[in-house]
């Protein structure tokens, strides 16, 4: 048995750009936005001889599954008509990736750890040449992988496809071959081999992505295939009782890493994780998130979920929490161009609102360098904190995880079912306290 501990990269090229992760988001969740801006959900119609009819798009949309008849389309300020929306659109800069190696010898691999799907998919030589040779936008090459190469890579018959609610899809082949992941070696892991790749995919700094969510929406075809850590579990490369992965997403000055199958005690501070059950019944790190707080007044989410979704940049809550924390910030206001809320870029750290919101019945802290996500040099600033329109649920990304050390542990409670854990972290700045509470 070896516990082990992956480092990320932070990708030096990133660049936060609020309205291109939030629209990354719209699409990855298949949201309609409540916010008015230029992004808008249309009913998608495609002809079935001399009929219309609404298009259902495939199963599971990366991860997710859909069964809305609409899509992300995009309003033309002049004419108001509405089309597709163009990959320039979107995030395609993983602001995290994380080194790993596949098949004996071992290709290198960066990949983008994603707690909100489960598929292991990578770029690899069944893609067109055009492709392979293509640069991300930053201008690198990405690493390709040649199952051919690898003595211990097996073939198998089944497919996998991941898809966005505008159509842009990645899909392929799939095999079995070991994984390397720092000093763990997951054997007859099934690896998703691209050989189709859209155009937002084309874009991306890495070479694919590793998903941590459960197994039950991974993509494969004709069954699920078990994801990296339920490998781990079941070939006992982390102990029994260390069920558990972890996350700490650092900022500019920080290291950021994974760990499989321990806690690292260092970066809890001495301190005890709090932890509350999961709802994976969807697939996600799915947890109660009834409440929040802005400046200690609280703001009742009756009924409310929320998942932890390293895949997804800012912090999407609801309208209400939304409307109650800018309304804390003077001179705060929605841009209808930037289809968010801004405030002035003047604000000082310490003059922004405490911000809690709920894991289970502990309130956590959005620490408030967090809360700046960009600079849009007209003396304004994006929020990290954003509308999640008509999704049921939050979806806590990077801008609340990088608050906690966040650990994801299937199978660690008394009754073996799994639960999410979190630890709060300190601030950077001067403003606010970083002590979890109860809710």
């Amino acid at each position: 048995m070896a516990a082990t501990r992956a480092t990320l990269i932070r990708n030096p090229n990133y660049r936060s750009n609020g309205l291109k992760s939030y629209v990354h988001a719209l699409k990855k969740w298949n949201i309609g936005p409540t916010v008015e801006g230029p992004y808008t959900m249309v009913a998608q119609v495609q002809q079935s001889g001399a009929q219309a009819i609404f298009k259902k798009f495939g199963k599971k949309v990366g991860g997710k599954a859909h069964v809305k008849g609409h899509m992300l389309a995009k309003k033309d300020a002049t004419s108001g008509q509405t089309g597709d929306v163009p990959a320039e659109d979107v995030e395609s800069n993983s602001l995290y990736l994380a080194e790993v190696s596949i098949g004996t010898p071992p290709q290198k691999m960066d990949l983008d750890f994603d707690t909100g799907s489960a598929d292991l998919w990578v770029w690899s030589t069944k893609l067109p040449a055009s492709t392979q040779s293509s640069t991300s936008s930053t201008g690198s090459k990405h690493n390709v992988f040649d199952s051919s190469k690898s003595s211990t890579w097996n073939a198998t018959s089944s497919t996998w496809q991941i898809s966005y609610g505008d159509g842009s899809t990645a899909s392929g082949t799939v095999g079995t071959d070991t994984l390397h992941v720092g000093g763990i070696d997951v054997e007859g892991q099934a690896i998703e081999l691209a050989d189709t790749l859209s155009a937002q995919f084309q874009q991306g700094p890495g070479d694919g992505l590793l998903g941590l969510a459960f197994g039950s929406i991974n993509t494969v075809q004709p069954q699920p295939v078990k994801t990296p850590v339920a490998n781990m579990i079941s070939q006992q490369d982390i102990k029994k009782g260390q069920e558990l992965f972890t996350a700490w997403l650092g900022d500019t000055t920080e290291n950021s890493f994974y760990t499989f199958g321990y806690i690292d005690q260092d970066a809890t501070g001495g301190k005890t994780p709090t932890y509350t059950p999961i709802d994976n019944s969807q697939g996600f790190w799915m947890f109660d998130s009834t409440t929040a707080s802005v400046n200690g007044k609280s703001v009742s989410l009756s009924g409310n979920k929320a998942i932890a979704d390293t895949g997804t940049t800012l912090a999407l809550v609801s309208d209400d929490l939304c409307k109650a924390v800018y309304a804390a910030i003077p001179g705060a206001k929605i841009n209808n161009q930037q289809q968010g809320y801004v405030f002035p870029t003047t604000t000082d750290l310490s003059k922004l609102p405490k911000v809690e919101v709920a894991v289970g019945s502990t309130l956590f802290q959005i620490n408030p360098e967090d809360l700046p996500f960009q600079d849009l040099g007209d003396g304004t600033t994006y929020g990290g904190i954003q509308s999640r329109g008509d999704n049921p649920f939050d979806i806590l990304g990077d801008v609340f995880l990088r608050s906690v050390y966040a650990i994801f542990d299937q199978g660690g409670a008394d009754d073996n079912s799994p639960r999410f854990g979190c630890v709060q972290r300190a601030s950077n700045s001067t403003a606010g306290s970083t002590t979890g509470s109860s809710a």
